[in-house]
């Protein structure tokens, strides 16, 4: 049979997208290659990662899963920055210390952060601050950790990362991509060197080949397109076993008091 059909795949960690969609053929008319193009445009349109935060939901799912550590860090009134440039820079400090206590331990320390200051922070001041999302590979002993390289401020709030239908990569993503820019062109958020990167595969398949979400997998997206001469569709799914027991659980610790 025929390859005239396309499939890519993007494997990101417990993370899947899966395309199928049709390739031009020198003999199609100009109605079915017209057709074709529309179809496979459809495709494309939900595998290329365009907005920032497509980009970063590819990258989160790439190295992390449950059990990981979401975090979100805030200054106090003594350290408070003045522009993003400080808060960069303070930043960058914590995750110096972060990286060289995880180093004696034989641990690396893969981090995926952005810094805010355009909207209210809930449970601390009633204004607008500056603070830190972050996602943190966990090693079971984090929680002390933190808060021992995070000196500019005592409210820290630390989650474990969960998944499930509600709270996905995407949700995280869109979450940390939510604040317009200073100015055109500025990145919203950035990771350390050691961030594993998501894999792209693309092949020629038989006109019969079909993508269908694996039986345990958590479906996440399912968009098709088809017309009288011809379809595409896309699967977007959580790779069965992405409920299993994380292979590090970080330990709670008490809220320190107020500094």
């Amino acid at each position: 049979m025929a390859k005239n059909k396309t499939k890519k795949i993007i494997t990101a960690g417990l993370l899947v997208i899966e395309a199928i969609y049709p390739r031009a053929d020198r003999r199609d008319d100009d109605r079915v290659r017209a057709a074709k193009h529309k179809a496979s445009s459809e495709a494309q349109k939900h595998m290329n990662a365009v907005y920032s935060w497509q980009k970063l939901e590819l990258q989160l799912a790439a190295n992390y899963g449950p059990g990981d550590l979401w975090v979100t860090v805030t200054y106090d009134d003594a350290h408070l920055p003045k522009s993003r440039k400080e808060a960069e820079l303070r930043f960058k400090y914590f995750r110096a210390c972060l990286q060289a206590e995880r180093k004696k331990r034989g641990q690396e320390a893969v981090v995926h952060w952005n810094a805010e200051h355009k909207h209210e922070h809930e449970d601390y001041f009633q204004h607008k601050r500056w603070h830190h999302h972050f996602v943190l590979n966990a090693t079971g002993a984090d929680y002390d950790l933190i808060r021992k390289c995070w000196i500019y401020g005592s409210n820290i709030e630390i989650r474990p990362l969960k998944l499930d239908k509600e709270h996905t990569f995407e949700a995280i993503a869109r979450y940390m991509c939510k604040e317009s820019r200073d100015k055109p062109g500025q990145r919203s958020w950035s990771y350390t060197r050691n961030a594993k990167h998501p894999e792209v595969d693309t092949i020629r398949v038989e006109n019969d080949e079909q993508v269908q979400v694996p039986k345990g997998a958590l479906e996440l997206q399912v968009s098709s397109y088809r017309d009288v001469h011809c379809s595409s569709r896309v699967i977007k799914y959580l790779v069965p076993g992405w409920d299993s027991t994380p292979k590090h659980r970080a330990k709670r610790r008490g809220k320190p008091k107020k500094r």
